[in-house]
């Protein structure tokens, strides 16, 4: 048999090319009229590549042992975050947290203000030192400023709460029981009477108002004496977030007369408290404005004694009210110090020790005869 070969005429050709333009006419037709599930389509297709394609690059298949038990995978670890034992911030490594800790006793009369350096301070204890003055004994370890005054003599009740953070103590000389204690060899004294190389009297004020020193000197004085660390438990510490209702954003504290009451506006914004004193802002010459995270009204038993002259007694060891400031907020405490080496902690109405803001911590200790503590 012999297969004939088709040939296509004009005619043939015609038609058929006409009929596949006709096929291509109704497709477009039909795409122009399901456009949107065309698009869904094509769009579902390329997220389910994209998730496949994912899926084969980060899959790993479980470790499997010698007997074909899977073995769990280990997470990473999160990193380690360190802080500081005196006022709870983030520090950069553990060697920070051991840092030696320095006290330094900063004099508050109206002639040495504005101070320096107590806007770095990361613990500040504020108390009447005599003749209804008060005095500060602030503590140092990560912030080194570089002006510190004007340094003043120490008290008995300052030693003991710097005796804890197993700190050196920056001081012009003291009362009689202070430097009996501060020298029978238990703490790192660097009295300026025998460490004079490492402090100076400033031009700019007059005596006794002109004591300095800076951290150049005082961290290479506390090298030389081998106070290379501090180990110690300071409070509990929390991240502080401004109350959505505050309660107490102006505070008072009322030490003995109008020189030296204090004043603190709460600002929301950077969940601190402004300090004033006497009527005006409280300020650092070199810093600006003074402005805690926390503030704390310390209630204390004191009272005036015969010693080398008249001095202040306050009972440090024991319990007693606190109020502490934070977030814009009030909060009715109890401080407790066991002893003279144990740290003041400070505790709810249900036992529980309350967590202090992290940053600049202001302790005010304030008699429970003739003081007083206000908010609003």
């Amino acid at each position: 048999m012999h297969k004939q070969n088709k040939q296509l005429t004009p005619l043939t050709a015609k038609r058929s090319s006409s009929g596949d333009q006709s096929k291509l006419q109704r497709l477009r037709a039909f795409l122009e009229r399901h456009r949107l599930a065309a698009i869904l389509i094509c769009g579902v297709l390329l997220v389910f590549i994209g998730c496949a394609a994912a899926f084969y690059l980060t899959y790993q298949p479980p470790v499997v042992s010698t007997d074909h038990t899977p073995i769990a995978r280990k997470k990473k670890a999160e990193p380690v975050k360190y802080y500081s034992q005196l006022n709870g911030v983030e520090v950069a490594d553990e060697a920070a947290v051991t840092k030696p800790v320095t006290a330094v006793m900063i004099e508050n009369s109206p002639d040495s203000r504005p101070q320096s350096g107590i806007k770095q301070a990361e613990v500040v204890y504020e108390a009447v030192a005599e003749g209804g003055i008060t005095r500060f004994l602030c503590l140092y370890q990560q912030n080194k400023p570089g002006l510190v005054g004007p340094v003043r003599s120490l008290r008995m009740y300052y030693v003991d709460w710097l005796a804890p953070y197993q700190a050196s103590v920056a001081h012009v000389g003291g009362s009689a029981a202070a430097l009996a204690e501060i020298r029978n060899g238990s703490y790192r004294d660097i009295d300026q009477f025998f460490n004079a190389g490492s402090y100076w009297r400033a031009r700019d004020r007059y005596a006794p108002h002109n004591v300095y020193t800076n951290f150049e000197k005082l961290d290479a004085l506390n090298a030389a004496k081998g106070y290379n660390n501090s180990q110690f438990s300071g409070q509990a510490r929390a991240d502080g977030k401004a109350s959505e209702q505050p309660n107490a954003t102006s505070v008072d504290l009322n030490f003995s007369s109008a020189w030296y009451n204090t004043h603190y506006d709460y600002d929301a914004g950077s969940n601190t408290y402004a300090r004033s004193i006497g009527g005006a802002a409280s300020n650092d010459r070199e810093e600006g404005r003074i402005a805690p995270s926390v503030v704390i009204a310390m209630r204390v038993d004191e009272t005036t004694v015969r010693e080398d002259g008249w001095r202040q007694s306050i009972v440090t060891v024991g319990s007693g009210v606190a109020n502490i400031f934070q977030n814009g907020t009030a909060i009715e405490a109890t401080w407790r110090k066991g002893s003279r080496s144990e740290p003041i902690r400070f505790f709810g109405a249900d036992g529980q020790e309350i967590a202090l803001n992290r940053g600049q911590t202001w302790i005010g200790a304030v008699a429970n005869n003739g003081g007083s503590v206000a908010w609003r």
